[in-house]
């Protein structure tokens, strides 16, 4: 079994002085990729060291809506730069979070906006975030025609009438730990429809531990409890869930399988 755990955060604080040891652990539960998602220039800079040192990881790096206030001209260049990188595979995470943050919705949107014309330029797929912001990132993303460089819904948890939408825009669905919780009822019906060559799997490490790890720290590993759920809930084999998510994995973000079966 070869898993792809398409969005995690060894570049995280709580993560990135142990990346070796996080590192192996996946690999012994057969996470043989990973891409480390940026939000910041201190994460996006740790995200390109850390697929610069490993052959198996990659580089997902942009703005998170969260820190989309501090992204001015200076950042906007130096991410440009940044992204044209050998093995970085995406942009992202970009998108709208309207929980609890401090960076006003105009400013999210009009970044969400920049770093989507940015990777059309670059002929990029995005990660999307978004948290209780489902109308605006989908209006976003039809208004931008992202048909032509594709992307991800990270962490999808919306149900399967927002799950077609988004996959009629051309987009592909992320499922990380919360699709093994036992009471996300809305993303297991989600989980049920979403075709088999439209998925991907994460972890989103350090947050989202699946069960039966749930409340404690994430880490890549982990994303094999996320496709044995996934399993369970589509009624087949996880070795079913992990060959499909990790060809959709490397087929969106353009990547060579050097993997030995």
């Amino acid at each position: 079994m070869k898993i792809f755990d398409s969005h995690t955060h060894l570049n995280d604080d709580h993560l990135y002085s142990q990346a070796d040891r996080y590192a192996e652990h996946a690999k012994s539960l057969g996470v043989v990729k990973l891409a480390n998602v940026g939000s910041d220039q201190v994460l996006n800079d740790r995200s390109l060291a850390l697929s610069a040192k490993y052959n198996d990881m990659y580089s997902i790096i942009g703005w998170h809506p969260e820190d989309s206030i501090h992204f001015h001209d200076e950042q906007k260049q130096l991410l440009i730069e940044q992204l044209q990188s050998p093995k970085v595979i995406a942009v992202g995470e970009i998108g709208l979070d309207y929980y609890q943050t401090t960076s006003p919705r105009s400013i999210q949107k009009r970044v969400f906006k920049e770093q989507i014309d940015i990777a059309k330029q670059l002929h990029l797929p995005i990660s999307v975030h978004n948290r209780e912001a489902f109308e605006d990132t989908y209006e976003i993303l039809k208004e931008m025609d992202i048909h032509d460089i594709g992307g991800v819904m990270h962490s999808f948890n919306g149900d399967p009438e927002w799950l077609k939408k988004f996959l009629d825009l051309g987009m592909s669905v992320s499922y990380s730990g919360v699709a093994s919780f036992k009471k996300t009822h809305d993303v297991h019906d989600a989980v049920r429809n979403t075709p088999f060559d439209r998925m991907l799997v994460e972890t989103d490490a350090p947050y989202l531990a699946p069960e039966p790890l749930r409340g404690k720290q994430n880490e890549p590993a982990y994303t094999l409890y996320t496709v044995e759920a996934i399993a369970r809930l589509c009624d087949v084999n996880p070795d079913v869930i992990a060959a499909h998510t990790y060809s959709n994995a490397l087929r969106l973000f353009g990547i060579e399988d050097n993997e030995k079966n």
